[in-house]
């Protein structure tokens, strides 16, 4: 049995902007429809999301639940109007928020596909590590009948796990075996329940996680805004280039100070502003990037 729903997004939104590198070992996208795996409970199903010429959005899963979890991947609910007019005229994203004022950011299936994601970014080449992502996610579970895709991960999947199978598989040590610890002692998907500061201060405690994991788990996990992604490292070239000099990751915090609530949404519009060039930047000498961790 299929579930259909067709919903007017809150607010201006549109899915080919909010999937741009949407594709991993969970989810595809193709000729404009994002399929992903979906954790309902213990069970796994597959589910659909499309969006028409008139804006609207067409989810289809397997269950009621299946299509409330769509509403929430694709954050088509998080209307950031609010977002858009204030900072309409910022000398930063102002550019940014017209040109790609539909854009928000697509949310993982678990929690704990999102804290794999956040250890694998620590790698300085974004490429590679969404590579090793899929290549842990696609060797810890297993494909969904009729689909090339695998199902989420939870927590439980990566308690099982030897960290070194995980090394094994091109995670660093270290990282590995955080994940795992992590893993077995707590059941992440309980972070939805914690305010946005204790669920980031979870994170940023444990070894080898800080600010800028916090950034991810909260705004890929959780759907939350509040929490920007400090020491990401296209923000530390964007800071760099404002300052002629190079920045060190933490200083980033300052970049994002002025967007408040709304850091985690103003780190992507930055990026994509400064990865477009809509932002303007100093004409002056080039800024000798070096090698930091994200």
């Amino acid at each position: 049995m299929t579930f259909e729903r067709v919903v007017r997004p809150a607010g201006p939104f549109s899915l080919a902007l909010s999937t741009k590198h949407a594709s991993d070992a969970t989810r595809h996208l193709r000729d404009g429809t994002l399929t992903t795996t979906l954790r309902i409970g213990d069970d796994v199903e597959v589910g659909s999301v499309r969006q028409t010429v008139d804006g609207r959005v067409v989810l289809r899963a397997q269950s009621e639940e299946g299509v409330e979890k769509l509403r929430f991947l694709t954050a088509v609910d998080a209307d950031h109007t609010e977002f858009l007019r204030r900072f309409a005229r910022d000398p930063l994203i102002g550019e940014t928020t017209v040109q790609f004022q539909g854009m928000r950011q697509l949310r993982l299936p678990t929690v704990a596909q999102t804290l794999l994601r956040a250890f694998c970014g620590q790698l300085i080449d974004s490429r590679r590590a969404r590579q090793l992502e899929c290549i842990i996610v696609r060797a810890a579970t297993p494909k969904v009948d009729g689909t090339d895709l695998h199902a989420p991960p939870t927590s439980a999947t990566f308690a099982r796990f030897a960290p070194a199978r995980l090394r094994q598989l091109g995670l660093h040590a270290r990282r590995a075996a955080g994940l795992v610890r992590i893993c077995r002692s707590f059941e992440l998907e309980r972070l939805h329940e914690l305010t946005t500061d204790k669920a980031a201060h979870f994170i940023e405690r444990e070894r080898g996680l800080g600010p800028w994991s916090a950034g991810v788990v909260c705004l890929e996990g959780l759907g939350r805004y509040e929490r920007g992604l400090v020491g990401d490292l296209t923000l530390i070239k964007l800071m760099s280039r404002l300052r002629g000099r190079w920045v060190e990751g933490h200083e980033t915090a300052e970049l994002l100070a002025p967007y408040g609530e709304w850091a985690g949404l103003a780190s992507l519009y930055l990026a994509m502003g400064f990865t477009n060039g809509l932002i303007p930047l100093p004409e002056d000498r080039p800024v000798r990037f070096r090698t930091a961790l994200a």
